[in-house]
């Protein structure tokens, strides 16, 4: 439980406290695959608990916010650890715009965030593995 925490800490924490909305530089595939792992932990967590207790009436308006609120505190962090990945990879972050395209633009993402950085310094910054 503490290699856990340890790491719950190091890849999500971290990028909620100090990189929430650091758009300039560069993410390693472990940081950016981390953080998506326990953000989708603790979304599924969240929305277990407003399910249950969503039944109660007065708790029940308040936690069926709750994993909306959430959304929306993740998504600046997510948004900027996406575009300093697609930096990692040199390719600007403009890139996340092909999310909009169904199917085959999610497709070409996740191939983007599973390809290996550029080794050395590229135009986004220092290799973030140096």
């Amino acid at each position: 439980m503490d290699d856990f925490m340890k790491n719950f800490n190091e890849w999500f924490v971290d990028v909620l406290k100090n990189k929430y909305a650091l758009f300039t530089g560069r993410a390693r595939r472990k940081e950016f695959w981390m953080f998506s792992l326990f953000n989708f932990l603790v979304s599924v967590v969240i929305s277990i608990v407003a399910a249950i207790l969503g039944n109660i009436p007065v708790l029940g308006m308040i936690l069926g916010f709750l994993p909306l609120i959430y959304c929306l505190a993740v998504f600046v962090p997510g948004l900027a650890l996406g575009i300093r990945r697609l930096h990692d990879t040199n390719r600007s972050g403009w890139f996340l715009l092909l999310g909009f395209i169904p199917i085959v633009g999610a497709i070409i993402l996740i191939i983007f965030f599973v390809l290996e950085g550029d080794k050395g310094q590229n135009q986004y910054g220092p290799d973030p593995k140096a």
